[in-house]
């Protein structure tokens, strides 16, 4: 699994305080789950954040992100970021936030198990 494992740290030092972080690979690198929910990925040299269709919307016009697709299909509430907008820590830590503050809302895909 071929991903940066530096900004998995640069992340990881970003969300040590918290208790309800768990990793988990999956999109071709390291997924930090909260609460049980994707909310951020380290894929290759890029970010994958789960922000919401709204935030969606406003950091596309920004140009430094771009649409999710996956099987054709668009993920509305993820973006791919390049790694231009987080070269330092002040900007990963705007992109974290803007995950952490979505998290709440975001549809867990957990399966329940069944009694």
């Amino acid at each position: 699994m071929a991903y940066n494992e530096q900004l998995a740290d640069r992340v990881r030092e970003l969300l040590f305080d918290r208790e309800d972080v768990t990793e988990k690979e999956m999109f071709s690198g390291i997924c930090f789950m909260v609460d049980d929910k994707m909310c951020i990925c380290v894929s290759g040299t890029e970010l994958l954040c789960r922000i919401g269709a709204e935030k969606v919307d406003i950091e596309l016009e920004k140009g430094s992100c771009r649409n999710m697709m996956n099987n054709g299909r668009l993920m509305k509430d993820y973006v791919y970021v390049e790694d231009t907008a987080f070269d330092n820590q002040k900007k990963l830590k705007y992109w974290v936030e803007l995950c952490l503050e979505f998290n709440p809302m975001a549809k867990s895909s957990k399966k329940k198990m069944k009694n």
